[in-house]
């Protein structure tokens, strides 16, 4: 909780240090973070990308990793698009059946990594590749999307809250991070990704199915990532097999790092992940703002990330030795 707390300050900061700036440099830039139309957009891209830092957070607890996440992303969406524009499929159809492929893509890798005892690193790794070659090879390296506005469905991803206008995916954002935060905290099976992350052998000799566990993160993993993919989907209507999700698994591990789950497994919290994917997606924007060069973008994540793993190493190391003198 200290984590976050910390990070709701320097999000504070940040923004603090975006509004000096506007004020000292009003004619230098025509986009502004407190317009309303900047702020909305924000909103909903923090809110994509936060589903899917929701989703790697889980993974993370266990020790594991998911570097698929971005191809997962493609794969499910091009499918998806694919279906309902090649062959004419009902949204209602194919949108589920997107994400049954994520789930069963996340069952994949957890059966993997559970009993063929095979390294999340490479297990991922690998999908990061081969989902990344199904989506280039099913649409020929064409460009696809959705044709027409999908009723009921396109709201989910472009649309806003009658009289706030809050954007739809910041609070299904919000709504996922308050059930993944219930489950986590509040539930024994959520205790129990806790307890895997921490020390899977003696998890083991307690009693908990370790296997059971590491694979329904897994699975729900990469079913919020197929979710995300469709609404990343439906909001920028045209997908590039070749570079649609690319980079989208760094942007939700350094949400987590920063958020202050450890890359150890065994501790995070939720909040922490909302205000961490808040602050990479924020940094982004400041990015475009400040008039930094757009090449320095990925500086930035990367100096986030390692900010991140840093301040795990340093308050790690003080738990152990307030431990230790004890």
């Amino acid at each position: 909780m200290r984590k976050a707390l910390g990070l709701i300050g320097l999000l504070a900061g940040l923004i603090a240090l975006s509004s000096v700036w506007e004020h000292a440099h009003l004619h230098h830039s025509n986009l502004k973070f407190f317009t309303p139309e900047n702020l909305r957009n924000l909103a909903s891209w923090i809110g994509l990308f936060g589903i899917l830092s929701l989703g790697q957070c889980l993974v993370i607890i266990t020790g594991g990793i998911d570097l698929s996440v971005g191809s997962v992303v493609a794969l499910v969406s091009i499918l998806a698009a694919f279906g309902v524009s090649r062959f004419h499929m009902s949204p209602w159809v194919a949108f589920p059946a997107a994400l049954l492929l994520s789930a069963l893509i996340g069952l994949w890798h957890g059966a993997l990594v559970t009993k063929v005892r095979m390294q999340p690193f490479v297990v991922t790794l690998c999908g990061l590749f081969l989902y990344r070659g199904i989506a280039r090879l099913v649409s020929s390296d064409n460009t696809l999307g959705f044709s027409e506005t999908i009723p009921g469905i396109s709201w989910l991803s472009t649309g806003a809250i009658s009289g706030m206008q809050i954007p739809v995916p910041f609070v299904l954002f919000l709504g996922a991070a308050a059930i993944v935060g219930g489950f986590l905290h509040l539930t024994a099976p959520g205790r129990h990704l806790f307890a895997v992350g921490a020390n899977e052998q003696s998890a083991r000799f307690s009693g908990i199915a370790t296997d059971r566990v590491k694979i329904t993160a897994y699975v729900l993993c990469s079913l919020l990532s197929g979710a995300a993919g469709l609404l990343f989907a439906l909001k920028v209507q045209s997908m590039g097999p070749t570079n649609f999700g690319s980079f989208y698994e760094l942007y939700a591990i350094a949400g987590v790092v920063l958020g202050g789950c450890s890359l150890r497994g065994g501790s995070g919290n939720i909040l922490g992940v909302v205000v961490g994917a808040a602050l990479i997606r924020v940094l982004n924007n400041l990015v475009i703002i400040l008039e930094i060069p757009s090449q320095l973008e990925y500086v930035v994540i990367g100096g986030a990330i390692l900010v991140g793993v840093f301040v795990d190493e340093v308050f790690s190391r003080k738990s152990h030795s307030t431990i230790a003198s004890q």
